[in-house]
């Protein structure tokens, strides 16, 4: 059996049970179950549609999400998130390098290098190389004044933990960021790279080993042994190229706002919808919802 999720942005909550139903039926499915009026709704088939993406390419236009995925085990007992452009709304050495004069060029090399253009270890050096001389204040001061956090983030943790699962924030970034921010938001651990500096000034240096792509991978795993969980248990949230080996290998691996070729290559894409939307994706409903 599968579930088919259909959500919009909390901010518009337009989705017409009109639509559900006619959805609903034209796939053969079970009665509609809404997990938070006129903005999630879910209903269950027995096998996906040849049309799905079509259906999803349609619903975009719409402002729709649409998700098809297996019924059984998609409630997680851990959250594994990326940072940047996930948990926040921000690429924080983008923040960074603003404050660096050196914007322009940073923004375009991470840019590529999310969208799977560049290697990631390698454009990681060329634009911490650019902070060199940054004051390490700069990074409070960003922190204070440029990071804002993407909405419906507290409640995912909230919600997932009072359930019992645990939460791990694993980022491309730094752990100057991710500490702050897994403190922030409840996140039980975090994991980035490291800024190296001296004299309270950036060398322009990054610590080794990179966390990249296959550090994800290796957290994934290596957390869910150490809770003696199975990769199936974990839902795994990232934007990123980087964040493809840990989407991939997850029990759900969710494209949040994703670059397009990290879209491509994932089955369940958010969006439009919020971080909420991963607590829709297990069949949790807006009453169930914690908040604190």
């Amino acid at each position: 059996m599968y579930i088919v999720t259909l959500l919009v942005a909390p901010a518009v909550r337009n989705l017409e049970p009109s639509l559900v139903d006619a959805l609903r039926n034209a796939w053969g499915g079970g009665d509609a179950i809404w997990l938070a009026p006129d903005e999630a709704a879910e209903f269950a088939i027995v096998q996906i549609p040849g049309n799905r993406w079509d259906v999803w390419a349609e619903l975009q236009q719409q402002g729709i999400d649409l998700v098809v995925q297996p019924m059984e085990g998609r409630r997680k007992k851990m959250l594994l998130a990326d940072m940047d452009s996930t948990m926040i709304e921000q690429e924080c050495i983008d923040e960074l390098a603003d404050e660096a004069g050196v914007g322009g060029k940073v923004k375009e090399i991470t840019a590529r290098a999310m969208n799977g253009e560049l290697d990631f270890e390698d454009a990681l050096h060329a634009r911490v190389g650019l902070l060199k001389g940054l004051p390490v204040s700069t990074i409070t001061k960003v922190l204070e004044e440029r990071i804002t956090y993407m909405p419906g983030g507290r409640v995912l943790l909230c919600t997932m933990k009072a359930d019992g699962a645990h939460a791990a924030l694993v980022s491309g970034g730094f752990t100057d960021f991710t500490s702050v921010v897994a403190h922030k938001l409840g996140f039980d651990e975090n994991r980035a790279n490291s800024l190296i500096a001296r004299n309270y000034i950036l060398t322009g240096e990054v610590g080794e080993p990179i966390l990249g792509k296959q550090a994800k991978i290796d957290a994934l795993s290596e957390i869910t042994q150490r809770l003696e969980l199975s990769e199936r248990d974990v839902i795994a949230v990232g934007d990123g190229a980087n964040d493809l080996g840990m989407l991939g290998r997850a029990g759900t691996g969710v494209a949040l706002h994703a670059k397009p070729a990290v879209a491509a290559q994932c089955d369940v894409r958010i969006n439009h919808g919020d971080l909420t939307a991963l607590l829709f994706l297990q069949g949790y409903t807006a009453a169930e919802f914690v908040n604190d």
